[in-house]
């Protein structure tokens, strides 16, 4: 017996294919969504991680940011307590600053100079005086640059020729100079001195060797 088959399979087969198709196209768009979604959330876990992680270093430079204002503030402290030191010090070793500047002036004073006038202003002393020839004047500028450690600096402001009146009535040319030295602090120039203390002091000879 001949049997003839008289639906449309061609219909019924294309529509299976196309069920499947779809079927297929749904699990892809399902499985991509579900994958998409994954790594949107894990993205999204390391972003919160990172800001996390972003937040604790912000609030570390803030803290960090006060501890330094704080320690800039302690140092210029610090600095202030040290110029105040510095300043009672400088006071304490420059009460004998007098004496030691009348003492250093008459060591390096050259024969044939008359001071006649001495003024000081904090560090700075200016010295008028008359000299018997202007080689005097030259060797106390020497003294004062280069034979104390009291004296810094001089110059010689003016030199001008003069005359003197002596006991005898006679008149003697002289020269007027004006020099301007500054002064410096005790507390340095015993440093300075020190060293020339010490290399200025006696050596004392080696013994010999007892004879047998």
């Amino acid at each position: 017996m001949i049997l003839i088959n008289l639906l449309p399979h061609r219909e019924a087969a294309r529509k299976r294919r196309r069920d499947i198709f779809n079927g297929t196209l749904g699990a892809s768009a399902l499985v991509g969504g579900l994958l998409a979604g994954a790594i949107f959330l894990w993205y999204q876990s390391e972003i919160s991680a990172q800001q996390r992680s972003n937040n604790i270093l912000t609030a570390e430079n803030a803290r960090l940011d006060g501890q330094i204002k704080d320690i800039a503030g302690l140092e210029t402290e610090i600095k202030a307590l040290k110029a105040r030191q510095q300043a009672v010090e400088d006071l304490q070793s420059d009460r004998n600053v007098p004496v030691h500047l009348l003492t250093e002036i008459v060591k390096q004073l050259p024969d044939g100079i008359f001071i006649s006038k001495m003024n000081q202003i904090d560090q700075a002393v200016t010295i008028n005086g008359t000299a018997q020839s202007n080689e005097r004047v030259s060797e106390l500028l020497r003294n004062l640059a280069n034979n104390t450690p009291w004296f810094s600096k001089p110059e010689l402001v003016e030199i001008v020729a003069g005359s003197l009146t002596l006991p005898t009535k006679e008149q003697k040319r002289v020269s007027n100079f004006v020099i301007k030295v500054s002064l410096v602090r005790a507390s340095e120039a015993e440093k300075a001195a020190a060293p020339v203390a010490v290399a200025s002091a006696p050596v004392a000879p080696a013994s010999t060797p007892a004879k047998q």
